[in-house]
């Protein structure tokens, strides 16, 4: 049995003010409606939205496949472009895009349309048809998310690849996806310079038979091959003349891929109907997001997040968007809360990884700054650890008066939020709450059965919820895989433990688990309990073999700005967990680096610190970020 050794019993809450004005004010009446008539609960959020034709039957489950509002005809576009643009949102602003040198872009909805029109028209010549598959690697722009638009409204099927991965990464994912047409950028812009794109895709795409390459020329117009086609000529030369060509509700929106411990990456797909559907009620129900709010996701069109965060459920909802492109802590650490005054951001999601970066750098740089029109910070992606969810109370939402910081976990592969802590719970640091609506979640053993509260297990998903991946891209055998590992249940492959309130709190991955002197530890208690030493910034923890506890703990120690690595502060860090945890969870061993290896999306990658350890191979490493 998995131990949950971290104890905690302080909590935080929401002033009264924002529990009085949540959209979600009942979450348990709320859960419950949503498991009790699945139908009537997802039938009524999905009449908000425009149909084609209206489905037949909400949803019909032939274990494990999952299929909703079945029947039905839409386009995730008609209602993320035409239903604001012909409407009472046609002159307010869908994007503001932020250079990395603070220069701006904003498009209201009608223009948004009108361009993203414009190149479905350019596509459409190009010969891209419904269910055509198109890749998109292009910097963190607004031609971007055109791309993934345009694509959409014509019903073909877009791979967003994330600007700056390998060679080999890029290759693989055309091939796997079978694109015909790839969009590219030259360059991206990180830490004032220019990344090198072009020559990445140059090697990718050498001898494959793809029908054209359109560029994305941001920097100087070259010359083009014969399939070559100049974003901006292409704009030029096309007329706004594309309406949102009607799909099934489970037709393929996308194709995420994401990687594995082992073997080629899972082309995750997602659909039109349900996963707007799903993100769009999580939008309103968990990130508490109202007409009148700026929202920024300070991910990438890259990664899950960018593409229901950024892109996809903000215009089904019809707010404002904000995206910035480049490095969060250039050109100076305080850019991130330089731009939510500026803009008067009232809901930010991000990641824990950020939060520990800008503990690093000290409050010196956030008090600089007027975020008093900030009320929600939500953080997904690994674990929120308690220490940084006190340093963001207390110096980003001033002691929590003006505001909450709400957890959530959930995957590529589930689209949005799954398990979370909604403004009108309590927010336990460390657990990342509660199963929000439609959500049955269990912590379970390997049998599948519930483990008693208060203990550890394996994090299980009981049933499928709109928003979910309905398969992996021409591997359908890789997808029934979730639902095999555990009876009845998909197998989320995380550790977890759940308190006697049903908080839910994430360990680590299943394959990260320490086995200690026959105690079963999660990375997530020791990496925790690190990070409260005041001369830590980050931590990861690995096992390593020792011949008689069976694994022993090293750690891997990024410390504070101006803290200089020595013996004394390793022999303190040691210390300071022993008397955290206890013994058995105390590191034999503290190594100080001066980052950790993650990947692009911000999440830390401890297999490949124990391959490194061990000289194994670490799988799959397309997404690592250095």
């Amino acid at each position: 049995m998995l131990e949950h050794i971290l104890t905690n019993d302080e909590v935080f809450v929401a002033p009264d003010w924002l529990k009085a004005q949540a959209n979600l004010q009942d979450l348990e009446a709320e859960h419950a409606r949503s498991i009790a008539d699945p139908d009537g609960f997802w039938g009524a959020w999905a009449m908000r939205y425009a149909w084609f034709k209206p489905w037949e039957k909400v949803m019909e489950w032939d274990y494990p496949d999952h299929r909703w509002f079945v029947g039905g005809e839409t386009n995730i576009t008609l209602n993320a472009l035409d239903r604001h643009a012909d409407g009472a949102n046609r002159n307010k602003v869908a994007l503001i895009w932020i250079a990395e040198d603070g220069g701006e872009r904003k498009l209201t909805y009608y223009e948004l349309r009108r361009l993203v029109s414009q190149l479905a028209s350019g596509l459409r010549n190009l010969g891209v048809e419904k269910g055509d598959r198109v890749v998109i690697y292009m910097p963190l722009t607004i031609e971007g998310v055109l791309s993934m638009l345009a694509c959409a409204r014509l019903g073909a099927v877009h791979s967003v690849v994330y600007a700056g991965m390998g060679v080999g990464a890029l290759r693989d994912r055309i091939i796997d996806a079978g694109a015909k047409i790839v969009i590219a950028g030259d360059i991206g812009m990180r830490r004032g310079k220019g990344v090198d794109l072009r020559s990445i895709v140059d090697q990718a795409i050498e001898d494959l038979p793809l029908r054209h390459v359109v560029w994305f020329q941001r920097n100087v117009k070259a010359e083009l091959g014969p399939r070559d086609i100049d974003f901006d000529e292409l704009m030029a030369q096309s007329k706004p003349d594309v309406d949102p060509v009607p799909v099934d509700a489970e037709h393929p929106l996308y194709i995420l891929y994401t990687s594995g411990s082992t073997g080629k990456p899972k082309g995750v797909v997602h659909v039109h109907g349900g996963y707007m559907i799903g993100t769009g009620y999580h939008l309103r129900h968990f990130y508490d997001v109202k007409d009148s709010d700026v929202f920024w996701a300070t991910s990438d069109i890259g990664w899950v997040v960018g593409h229901s965060y950024i892109v996809y459920a903000p215009l089904v909802e019809g707010v404002t968007s904000v995206f910035r492109e480049g490095a969060p802590d250039w050109p100076h650490p305080g850019v991130f809360w330089e731009c939510v005054e500026k803009y008067g951001v009232n809901v930010m999601f991000t990641a824990p990884t950020a939060v520990r970066m800008f503990m690093k750098y000290g409050a010196g740089h956030v008090e600089k700054y007027d975020l008093s029109t900030l009320r929600l910070i939500a953080v997904a992606g690994e674990p929120l650890n308690p220490e940084a969810m006190r340093w963001a109370h207390k110096h980003l939402l001033g002691d929590g008066k003006r505001g909450f910081v709400a957890d959530n976990w959930w995957q590529t592969e589930l689209g949005g939020p799954a398990i979370a802590t909604p403004i009108v719970k309590s927010a336990k640091p460390g657990a990342a709450g509660l199963p929000l609506p439609g959500v049955e979640a269990e912590v379970v053993d390997t049998d599948g059965n519930a483990v008693p509260k208060g203990k550890g297990g394996l994090l299980a998903l009981k049933r499928p919820f709109p928003h979910m991946m309905r398969t992996i891209w021409g591997a359908h055998s890789r997808y029934e895989q979730y639902w095999s590992e555990i009876p009845g249940c998909y197998a989320a492959g995380d550790v977890a433990s759940w308190d006697e309130e049903g908080y839910i709190s994430v360990l680590g991955r299943s394959d990260d688990v320490l086995n200690v002197a026959g105690h079963r530890i999660g990375t997530a208690d020791i990496e925790s309990a690190m990070i409260t030493h005041p001369a830590v910034a980050e931590s990861a923890v690995i096992g390593v073999p020792d011949p008689i506890k069976g694994e022993a703990i090293k750690a891997f120690v990024v410390l504070r700005i101006a803290v200089e690595p020595s013996e004394e502060i390793r022999q303190s860090i040691i210390e300071h967990v022993r008397r955290e945890l206890g013994p058995i969870a105390t590191p034999s061993q503290v190594a100080f680096t001066e980052k950790l290896p993650k990947t692009r999306s911000g999440k830390i990658v401890r297999r490949l610190l124990k391959a490194q350890e061990l000289g194994k191979d670490p799988g799959d490493l397309s997404t690592l970020e250095d």
